[in-house]
């Protein structure tokens, strides 16, 4: 666990030294001086086999001074990836960080709580479905969502498929505030692509009343490259 620690210090220190932290500060705050209130919790998904994994490492480094800048204490950040190590769940555990109990599929409810979700790289199921566990004006504009472009994922998706597969997305889009995260030449691969989304209760309410009557659970009956690990899958 002491190497793993060291190496995480040291994208620490990258991303400070690198300006890429500074640059992308005004993005996290973003939503802050917007209408969002700042988040007392966070969840984060799908970091990755930060021991090994460089690019999951620089991730973990970025959620822990993301934490800093927003006053989130390290207990009230709960993390799950099927794929951690019992390694580096121990690791997690001495930064003071929770782990999830179980797969929830993505389905968190931010119960009221003002909530950061930290999802880098995840599929887009993945988003759906915790649009779908909080699809109410109340509920969506109390959360900041940390991770691939909304708007990336409209533009590479015929509509007909955004709609058919990833509904709650689709509805929510005209709903949304978008900020991406600067492009650095040192973290093309860690952080492309990947934008702080919130969305304000006033765009909300703009939305036309049958967006929020549909509220099925999502099943991604015919979606063909479904990137999430399902809860009976297990850890693939």
């Amino acid at each position: 666990g002491g190497a793993v620690l060291r190496r995480l210090r040291e994208a620490r220190d990258d991303l400070l030294s690198s300006g890429f932290w500074a640059a992308s500060a005004g993005a996290v705050r973003a939503p802050l001086s917007g209408s969002a209130e700042p988040p007392v919790r966070c969840v984060c998904y799908g970091l990755g086999r930060f021991s090994g994994c460089p690019a999951a490492r620089y991730q973990l480094a970025f959620l822990l001074l993301l934490l800093e800048e927003l006053g989130v204490p390290p207990g009230r950040c709960s993390l799950f990836d099927p794929a951690f190590s019992a390694q580096e769940a121990a690791v997690l555990g001495q930064l003071g960080l929770r782990l999830l109990p179980e797969n929830e599929e993505g389905k968190h409810s931010v119960g009221g709580s003002a909530t950061l979700f930290y999802m880098v790289h995840c599929g887009k199921a993945l988003y759906n479905n915790l649009l779908w566990r909080n699809w109410a004006k109340g509920e969506l504009s109390k959360m900041v969502i940390v991770g691939n472009s909304f708007r990336g994922i409209e533009e590479r998706l015929l509509s007909r498929t955004l709609e058919r597969d990833y509904s709650y997305i689709a509805k929510v889009l005209k709903g949304t505030e978008e900020v991406a995260l600067p492009a650095h030449p040192r973290y093309l691969d860690t952080f492309n692509d990947t934008s702080v989304h919130w969305f304000p209760l006033q765009k909300l309410k703009e939305l036309s009343p049958e967006v929020w009557d549909f509220v099925e659970e999502p099943t991604y009956q015919e979606c063909e490259d479904l990137e999430i690990i399902r809860k009976e899958d297990g850890a693939e």
